[in-house]
């Protein structure tokens, strides 16, 4: 029995391996100078206007609608960001952590890395099924939880209208975000049962066949760059409890709320569940990194909990998945 179980998390392994390799493989290109930190904003561009919108457009305009206004996940999904932001910023705010760097460190503990490594490694694990909810966890996370958190953040200013302004300014940057568009035309498409030209779709496929690649070493750039350019040592204890939160706190708590909302009659599916609760034990999101550096936040905080978290999960994530499938 014991030796079923560890082949069966080998094989788990082996499918997750080349994933995380890719982000390793960025990091050491960056930190080694055979990627030039200069060409990392170009690469995140590509990834961010071109190759991932296409991925989820093909995955919304393949996925039946309804799992796509999936009401009861929504619901569940939410109340766990939001379970996970206030707890996170109850036990980091102190004297020397401030609101900016709590509601940060905050959002990279509710906000797992679904859009660059999640949707790819979820469907080469699960199956194609999987696209559906993690589609709808990006646009919880995107346009929810990343508002609420900036809206947070600005709560240290002396000005009264900090947060509202900060709101309006999330907000405005989902607009502007290609992937919730590229998400809401998928789904059109797939209520319409609409197809797109073949000359158009191949072109759309070719993108969204480079996004996972392309986006995985990008992540391994963005960690390198933001720790070589971080110039103050971090304490042990203002990143290690986030990446914790991160990996064990949101996968289970979403998973007790789950079953506890199955419970009570509401039409959550079982697999729905089961994948967002994979999702949740994903590290953290690297695009938070970004989001703190151009609010003032500690970047290099926040660069070390994204690491840590990718560290540890390319050991947690295996177990995990094997214990629930």
């Amino acid at each position: 029995m014991l030796a079923a179980t560890i082949r069966f998390v080998l094989s788990i392994f082996l499918v997750t391996f080349p994933f995380f390799a890719l982000v390793l493989a960025g990091y050491l290109a960056a930190r080694r100078r055979m990627l030039p930190l200069q060409a990392i904003p170009g690469l995140n561009g590509f990834v961010l206007y071109f190759a991932l919108p296409c991925m989820l457009y093909r995955f919304g305009a393949n996925t039946p609608i309804a799992q796509l206004l999936d009401g009861s996940l929504v619901m569940v999904y939410l109340l766990c960001a939001v379970l996970v932001v206030g707890f996170t910023i109850a036990v980091t705010r102190s004297r020397r952590i401030g609101w900016n760097d709590a509601s940060f460190g905050a959002l990279v503990a509710a906000f797992p890395n679904t859009g660059f490594m999640g949707v790819p490694l979820l469907v080469a694990l699960l199956g194609t099924q999987a696209a559906g909810p993690a589609i709808v966890t990006i646009m919880v996370d995107m346009v929810v939880t990343s508002s609420l958190c900036i809206a947070l953040s600005r709560l240290d200013g002396a000005d009264e209208h900090g947060a509202a302004k900060a709101a309006r300014l999330a907000l405005k940057g989902v607009l502007v975000n290609p992937l919730p568009w590229s998400i809401a035309l998928g789904t059109l498409a797939s209520g319409l049962a609409f197809a797109l030209p073949k000359p158009i779709m191949d072109t759309v496929s070719m993108l969204a066949d480079a996004a996972s690649p392309v986006a995985l070493f990008t992540i391994g750039a963005v960690l390198a760059r933001s720790q070589m350019n971080s110039t103050t040592r971090t304490p042990l204890g203002d990143y290690v409890p986030v990446a914790l939160i991160r990996l064990v706190l949101h996968p289970l708590l979403l998973g007790l709320l789950g079953l506890g909302a199955i419970s009570l009659g509401l039409p959550l599916q079982r697999f729905t569940l089961t994948v967002v609760v994979l999702l949740a034990a994903l590290p953290s999101a690297s695009n938070v990194a970004m989001l703190a550096e151009r609010f003032g936040a500690d970047n290099g905080r926040i660069a070390r909990i994204i690491l840590l978290s990718t560290v540890l999960a390319f050991f947690s994530f295996p177990v995990l998945v094997a214990w629930l499938t």
